[in-house]
């Protein structure tokens, strides 16, 4: 497990709340910033891929999205797509603003569902200097057939029928009906594949994250075979790098390839193993693919950076109280766990 340095907890607003986000100041002018997918929260979803971005020089930005973790916004453990790319715009002003961050090296990662959103992301940002989509939900109609042969017919009716009666319910202000993120097939989960399991082995192997709730609205079954960011690939003009999984069961291999092809500036980089494979036996090999890549379009600072960087760290106090984000020093220091990403993509 990697070491860490030490890193800040902030606060960006986002809509009618605020995001919570840990920040590990860069050296670089390069920032990244990074999220999990469904619920998985920014410790489990970031730390062991942070750790060495950060170790690499770069600044990071690892946020929970709204409703989720430490973030604002009610009811909890509800996935809306719309609230959760519009939390990634907002962690992109503020990473903008932090002064340790060159305001056009900037690049957004994130994994499983979040991966996803990373293709709408970057296509509405242009300004972006890179993106990484690893193991990314990119085509619900082309995994949704999949997830659901994952389930049993009793188990795919109850997780169905819940799902309704939670969409109707939030209609009327009644609280989420929650299922597991992840479930073995027969369990009335979001996701019974058979790699869906992996996740805690994968992202919390030494139960670290006691207050990581693993749950999720059901209604989220209802919306994911309509998520289709693969659409926005055309549009993305920043290099874009996508990881690939072999033997993923989750979001499956070839529509993360077929998206990357349909994006201008792509590259593919596809590893041995299943849905979780970079943070298990093909761990090193993501890291030095994606730290090469961020390496590569988040170029090293010139040499005057570091007056630069100084300049700008003493309007960190202006910042934090005139654009809403309020940062509080850690005091956390050891090791990192093992595990990032998200946990969960039908």
């Amino acid at each position: 497990m990697p070491a860490y340095k030490q890193r800040e907890k902030v606060r960006f607003a986002s809509g009618d709340t605020s995001c919570a986000a840990w920040h590990y100041p860069g050296t670089n002018g390069g920032c990244v910033i990074m999220a999990g997918g469904t619920s998985v929260t920014k410790e489990p979803a970031s730390d062991q891929f942070a750790a060495r971005f950060n170790d690499a020089g770069f600044a990071v930005l690892a946020f929970d999205h709204r409703r989720f973790g430490e973030s604002g916004g009610t009811p909890r453990q509800i996935v809306d797509f719309d609230e959760q790319l519009a939390d990634w715009h907002a962690a992109i002003e503020c990473a903008a603003g932090l002064p340790d961050v060159d305001p056009e090296k900037i690049s957004v990662w994130g994994f499983s569902l979040a991966g996803g959103h990373v293709f709408r992301v970057a296509a509405d940002h242009p300004q972006l200097a890179s993106a990484i989509a690893q193991t990314p939900l990119v085509d619900g109609r082309a995994v949704a057939p999949h997830a659901l042969r994952s389930m049993t017919p009793v188990a795919m009716l109850r997780l169905f029928g819940r799902a309704i009666a939670d969409a109707l319910g939030g209609l009327v202000g009644r609280p989420p009906l929650l299922v597991p993120a992840a479930g073995p097939r027969g369990a009335v989960a979001s996701l019974t594949t058979a790699d869906a399991m992996d996740g805690d082995r994968a992202l919390d192997p030494d139960r670290r994250h006691t207050n990581w709730d693993q749950t999720v609205a059901a209604r989220i079954v209802l919306k994911i075979g309509g998520y289709r960011p693969v659409r926005h690939a055309s549009r993305i003009r920043c290099p874009l790098l996508v990881v690939v999984c072999d033997q993923d069961q989750s979001v499956l291999t070839e529509p993360g390839i077929r998206a990357a092809r349909n994006a201008p500036r792509s590259e593919v980089v596809q590893l041995t193993g299943r849905h979780y494979a970079p943070f298990l036996e093909s761990h090193e090999e993501a890291v030095e693919a994606e730290i090469s890549f961020l390496e590569r379009h988040l170029n090293p600072a010139p040499s005057g950076v570091e007056g630069w960087s100084a300049d700008r760290a003493g309007e960190g106090e202006e910042f934090a109280a005139g654009a809403g984000v309020g940062a509080q020093q850690s005091e956390e220091g050891g090791r990192h766990g093992a595990g990032s990403g998200g946990l969960n993509a039908p």
